[in-house]
């Protein structure tokens, strides 16, 4: 049986990695800012974040924050893992934090280099958005009357449950580096999309096509967030819509 720590075990992916390498006899330790007995902000480093990682052989680093410390919670968190001597480091990150000139793109990419640095095996898994962040997003933008979409732009969201499954695969492996990136099943509009959205949650809206401009939307706009040769993954928007609203959701 493996001992394993994940950082940011109660959130979204974070919870469903360690329900499954609970379930397969893992011995998995959650660290959380909030969550005893390890509650740690890994910003912050300290004892607890010691006590934590001893006995333990693989970290799966899945906590992250738009917020800013990302840098380092990864440089403590590392340094903390040297200490006990981890043997296996997984990192989750995302499609395109090389191509996206966004500030926290740039910061899961630095961290993705310290993790490559640091002395300890490691593994980077880059995925594409989750099903849940676009229904967020597409929740937000339909708010008024009319919804604004970013013209041009198409995206392809991945179940969460399917990368929770892959980085629970990674844990249990052999460091590997950096692996092949985790897409979802289809490529889409933004605007097939919202409307799949809106069918799903029975709202009515009128969908405007808004350009905009700078570096980041014409990254966007290339697809630089997208692995469109890394379509594995199984769930499609529609299915999880279906799961989430209660309803078909089907696709016009």
């Amino acid at each position: 049986m493996t001992t394993i720590l994940v950082t940011g075990g109660t959130g979204t992916l974070g919870r469903l990695v360690t329900e499954r390498l609970r379930a397969d006899g893992h011995e998995v330790r959650v660290l959380s800012r909030h969550s005893p007995p390890y509650a740690v902000d890994l910003r912050a480093g300290g004892a607890v974040l010691d006590t934590a990682l001893a006995g333990v052989e693989t970290v799966v680093h899945c906590a992250s924050t738009q917020r800013g410390g990302d840098e380092r919670a990864a440089a403590n968190l590392i340094a903390a893992a040297r200490r006990a001597g981890v043997g296996h480091l997984v990192y989750i990150s995302i499609v395109g934090v090389d191509r996206v000139p966004l500030g926290y793109y740039r910061s899961k990419l630095t961290v993705e280099r310290q993790i490559e640095e640091s002395g300890l095996g490691w593994t980077v898994l880059r995925a594409t958005q989750f099903h849940d962040l676009m229904v967020t997003l597409l929740q937000a933008l339909a708010k008024p009357p009319v919804m604004p979409l970013p013209a041009g732009l198409s995206d392809q969201p991945v179940e969460v449950a399917e990368v929770a499954a892959e980085l629970a695969g990674l844990a249990l492996a052999a460091p590997a580096g950096r692996v092949a990136d985790l897409g979802g099943p289809e490529v889409r509009t933004m605007d097939s999309l919202a409307r799949a959205y809106l069918r799903a949650a029975d709202r009515h809206r009128t969908i405007v096509n808004v350009p905009l401009f700078g570096r980041t939307y014409r990254a966007y706009r290339t697809g630089a967030h997208m692995a469109p040769k890394r379509t594995v993954g199984k769930v499609t928007f529609e299915e999880y819509l279906a799961r989430r609203f209660g309803n078909s959701g089907q696709r016009a």
